[in-house]
């Protein structure tokens, strides 16, 4: 059987001058802003015009574009190979859908038409699961098809924040920074949502703090000083917090060495390469701070490719309805837009 992988991500910028397309992309998807279209659709122009000029600067400091579409074809094509390797009765291919710019799903579908697969599978690169960014990539696929009129057998991997492999892999990547260090503080750092997103049954943060929870315990490291927090906070409604940045300050006025890993992230952009590496340093530097460690995002870790090919090969295990795979640690029935509810 050929079996087609699709992996979500948000995508980024190939030029300076395609950050305003992009950032229109961002905020014209009803999952950002939940309006009808005639008003988000102006709205949304007008947001990405006025952020425009200080994105620029930031996909300056990264040599004028995102480095993330590069980085998440490194992660198909491991990905592709270990499965290929790992099930001979199968053929896999993996496709990359990027959310807010290219390759986008209505380009894709007829990349996999043309492979005509006898299965599809959806596997966002979200470890946690949110209707803002899982849950827009996963029904803008369905939509696209449904469009054209493209249909195959379609299975959906929604999320595997607790996944074994993938905390291992995140286990690891931490014990390489920490196994000499004293007085340090290691802060887990996860893209913010507006607090309202939470309290309407989004479970993303349930997920993140269970991820949390269970590297934590891995790690297994008497009087381990942790906390988690959230960054990347914009506009003016209350988001969910602790925020990292005041977590920085706090930690770097008691003169600890900040250790900081991106948990939600898991290839490098933006918000790693310059919120975590530069600004937030900064930050940390300026309140006293004298030793400043990133956690890499996870990338093509071994262990991070393997959690992934484990979950497609066995997704059986996972069977919720015959069309979605979720992790068998189920959120709480709160958490209304979880898919399995």
């Amino acid at each position: 059987m050929k079996k087609a992988i699709i992996l979500f991500n948000l995508g980024g910028p190939d030029k300076i001058e395609n950050v305003e397309p992009f950032l229109f992309n961002l905020f014209n998807d009803p999952a950002i802003l939940n309006l009808p279209t005639i008003l988000r659709y102006p709205l949304a122009k007008l947001i990405a015009n006025r952020r425009a000029p200080t994105a620029k600067k930031i996909y300056e400091e990264l040599g004028g574009s995102s480095p993330i579409l590069r980085l998440t074809e490194e992660q198909s094509f491991n990905l592709e190979e270990s499965l290929n390797k790992n099930d001979s009765n199968h053929e896999y291919k993996c496709f990359i859908v990027m959310r807010c710019w290219h390759p986008r799903a209505t380009k894709v579908v007829f990349d996999v038409k043309k492979y005509n697969p006898d299965e599809v599978i959806l596997l966002p690169l979200y470890p946690q699961y949110s209707a803002a960014t899982s849950g827009s990539s996963i029904k803008e696929w369905h939509d696209v098809c449904s469009e054209h009129k493209i249909s195959y057998k379609t299975s959906t991997i929604c999320c595997y924040p607790t996944d074994s492999s993938f905390v291992n892999a995140h286990t690891g990547e931490i014990l390489k920074k920490i196994k000499n260090l004293q007085n340090f503080k290691l802060i887990f750092s996860a893209h913010g949502l507006p607090e309202k997103n939470i309290k309407n049954g989004d479970p993303y943060q349930w997920q993140v703090e269970q991820s949390v929870d269970n590297i934590v315990k891995k790690l297994n490291i008497e009087n381990l000083d942790w906390i988690l927090s959230y960054q990347s906070r914009v506009g003016p409604l209350k988001w969910i917090g602790p925020s990292t940045e005041d977590v920085i300050i706090e930690n770097s006025k008691l003169k600890k060495h900040i250790v900081l890993v991106p948990i939600a992230f898991v290839s490098e952009h933006s918000e790693t390469l310059v919120e975590l590496d530069i600004e937030y340093k900064e930050l940390a530097n300026k309140n006293g701070c004298e030793n400043y460690t990133r956690i890499a995002a996870l990338g093509i870790n071994e262990d991070f490719i393997k959690s992934l090919s484990d979950l497609i090969i066995n997704k059986e295990d996972y069977n919720f309805d015959n069309k979605l795979y979720p992790p068998k640690i189920r959120c709480p029935n709160n958490f209304k837009k979880c898919p399995c509810l």
